[in-house]
């Protein structure tokens, strides 16, 4: 394996394995009563010093890619997509969030982007059906605001690291 993979591979790891043990520990720490933690769009608190997105008619509403379903296969959970959300699948796509590096460096080409801006380095703001893996054309720099991305969207139905979706040939827009 190439060195410069293995940062990128240990990040998406963890958020593999943090959507792994959402369920046992939903019951333990969820923020709101009666939503399992770790589901959802996350829970932006009101102590944040980051505003919440804002409604735009450009982009993919984080309630669409939230209404997916959990089953479990194997000792797996899998999610169940609707139609809404699988007839999304390799069309292009304009998606805003918070930005979460996979690499060090002000600009990155691989990251996630998230409904809601983290509150912890080591906590997952929320479910895999929060996040979107982003793979750029070009380097995007690095901001703690939100960012709105245009690419060739993919809903995930199996994917190794408990991914949901991705964008790949990303390019940011305004």
């Amino acid at each position: 394996m190439r060195a410069e993979y293995v940062p990128v591979r240990r990040a998406l790891l963890g958020v593999a394995l943090a959507a792994a043990l959402v369920p046992a520990m939903a019951q333990l720490s969820s923020p709101m009563p009666g939503v399992p933690a770790g589901t959802g769009a996350g829970v932006h608190s009101p102590n944040s010093p980051f505003a919440p997105l804002k409604e735009r008619a450009d982009v993919l509403p984080w309630s669409v890619l939230t209404a997916v379903k959990t089953k479990t296969e194997k000792n797996r959970l899998l999610p169940v997509f609707p139609s809404d959300v699988q007839a999304l699948n390799k069309k292009v796509q304009r998606i805003q969030g918070f930005m979460m590096p996979l690499e060090p460096g002000e600009k990155q080409k691989h990251f996630l982007i998230s409904s809601v801006p983290l509150t912890c380095s080591f906590c997952v703001p929320g479910g895999p059906e929060s996040m979107v893996e982003v793979k750029t054309k070009t380097p995007v720099k690095y901001s703690m605001e939100v960012v709105v991305v245009e690419g060739q969207f993919a809903v995930l139905n199996d994917d190794p690291y408990g991914l949901y979706y991705r964008i790949t040939d990303g390019v940011a827009v305004k």
